[in-house]
């Protein structure tokens, strides 16, 4: 190389960071809210020009603001909202690594686009107004439950799927335990949970060792009206060495790891086990073609992140985790477009250490109450309008 090529090879490697400073993540340095006759106006400081998206989701109401390539530096407590439509505000990571902050609201809401301020461009703008409600509605809505035919003070109903069954044993141990057994050992004492908690009811896809393809159990949650479905799980690994819990939710794209899309493959598979063809989770597939290009998915799928990462927390309490974050992959098991839906590995049958765990009846109680914990620390913060917890506060 002469000394010609070799400067222009060193300028090149000076130019470089200045390159990569410019695409560097903004920063959302921070939040303020102010209020007037029931209408909040949210501002965004941030240290540079971002794109942005907002979208709305519902059962619970929430304004959700994406805002790409940018990192949270501003302190959410002490923001106050009352008087507005606005519940609450919290942030977090998006699968692609964008900042996303969520406005719980009290009610659907009427709200603007996110937009820069005229003389502030690195200020983003937002307001949010409780809709205005016409005497025929605000009628209707003081009708009495038996005239209107309106669910009030209801219980949530929490669809509960014990993984495989009958003669798909699912994963198995080194000395012949089978993973249906455990699957189904867990689920009852989470039923039994959930049953036990006021303001919730249980419904069991399968309470004995039966066989049930995958498309029939979500389909029974959706045809239920469930508010969750929770599929049980405990599953092996190529690696023997693998342990630990993981909490799962539908994928539209690509899983989140390797050990995700694995065992994807492997849950889909089951139906192959009873005679059927394995699911393939692909958007030429009839069965999901509709669903995957449906926005109701992308809602469902945000608020089984939001759920997941509760259950998970609570099952680090009890239990190893395998993962520290909620993952995605293409679980047939998970497809249905209006039920919040996570798959729950209580562990790896394939450790020998897990796997005399899952065996431990008092472990088993611990790993379902964690489980229920974290349904209930969800709709806690976010109680379904017609729903009795919503009314105990």
């Amino acid at each position: 190389m002469n000394r010609r090529s070799l400067l222009k090879f060193l300028l090149a490697g000076i130019a470089l960071p200045t390159s990569l400073v410019a695409n560097a993540a903004q920063s959302l340095r921070r939040i303020r809210v102010s209020r007037v006759e029931g209408q909040a106006t949210v501002l965004l400081d941030l240290s540079g020009p971002v794109v942005s998206n907002s979208f709305t989701l519902d059962s619970p109401p929430r304004l959700v603001l994406d805002l790409k390539q940018t990192v949270m530096s501003a302190p959410l407590e002490g923001l106050t909202f009352e008087g507005t439509a606005i519940r609450s505000i919290r942030s977090g990571t998006t699968p692609t690594g964008d900042l996303r902050i969520v406005l719980d609201l009290t009610e659907p809401g009427v709200h603007t686009a996110l937009r820069p301020l005229p003389n502030l461009s690195h200020t983003l703008q937002l307001q949010v107004a409780a809709p205005l409600r016409s005497a025929v509605a605000s009628t209707q809505a003081n009708r009495t439950p038996e005239r209107s035919g309106a669910r009030v003070n209801r219980d949530l109903l929490v669809v509960i799927d014990a993984g495989h069954g009958g003669k798909d044993p699912g994963a198995l141990g080194a000395k012949g335990e089978q993973e249906k057994r455990v699957a189904l050992q867990i689920a009852t004492l989470l039923a039994k949970r959930v049953n036990a908690q006021k303001g919730y009811k249980a419904r069991l896809v399968r309470s004995d060792d039966v066989f049930i393809p995958l498309r029939k159990r979500a389909e029974l949650a959706q045809r239920l009206k469930a508010d969750l479905f929770v599929s049980v799980h405990a599953d092996a690994a190529p690696r023997l060495t693998a342990s630990g819990a993981s909490v799962f939710a539908l994928s539209q794209g690509g899983a989140s790891s390797s050990m995700a899309r694995w065992m994807a493959a492997r849950e889909n598979g089951a139906d192959a086990v009873g005679g059927g063809l394995a699911v393939k989770l692909r958007e030429d597939d009839p069965m999901v073609a509709g669903v995957l290009l449906d926005m109701s998915m992308n809602a469902t799928i945000s608020t089984s992140l939001d759920l997941g990462h509760q259950v998970l927390t609570q099952l680090g309490t009890v239990s190893r985790l395998h993962q520290p974050r909620v993952e995605q992959a293409g679980f047939a098991v998970l497809k249905s477009a209006a039920v919040p839906s996570i798959l729950v590995e209580t562990g790896f049958i394939s450790n020998v250490n897990d796997c005399q765990r899952l065996h431990d009846t008092r472990q088993q109680r611990k790993i379902a109450e964690a489980i229920f914990a974290g349904v209930e620390g969800y709709f806690r913060q976010r109680p379904p309008a017609d729903s009795l917890i919503a009314t105990l506060g």
